[in-house]
């Protein structure tokens, strides 16, 4: 069925880097966008980046520009989160998410993963 699996959260210190993955089965992944959501401790929701479903637009949030890449191999039917110059604000529980169509623009994340913890000491 339907399923996005993430992995490679962890511990880092300040200053490090963590590429997360996100394996994704049940549907048909290279016509659709994914996109990357976190929760920080107490916090809600946050999206962070998206990429169109054959990876030639990509979208960040603010905060993570210049220190975040997402990046997709549909032949792998995996996506991929690298970041890099952590900051103790990234930590969080990072969710991949599929959207319901092609493209970012369409906002509807209709499947999400069991996400992966990511804590960064300070």
């Amino acid at each position: 069925q339907v399923q996005v699996v993430e992995s490679g959260g962890g511990l880092a210190q300040p200053g490090g880097s963590l590429r997360l993955s996100c394996a994704a089965s049940g549907f048909t992944f290279n016509v659709y966008a994914m996109s990357w959501v976190r929760q920080a401790p107490g916090k809600g929701l946050e999206w962070v980046s998206g990429i169109y479903s054959d990876g030639s637009e990509t979208y960040y949030e603010d905060s993570v520009k210049g220190r975040f890449t997402i990046s997709r191999d549909n032949a792998k039917r995996t996506l991929y989160l690298q970041i890099n110059n952590l900051e103790p604000d990234d930590t969080a529980v990072y969710y991949c998410a599929k959207h319901s169509g092609a493209s970012v623009l369409y906002r509807y994340l209709e499947v999400w993963g069991q996400g992966t913890l990511v804590t960064v000491s300070s």
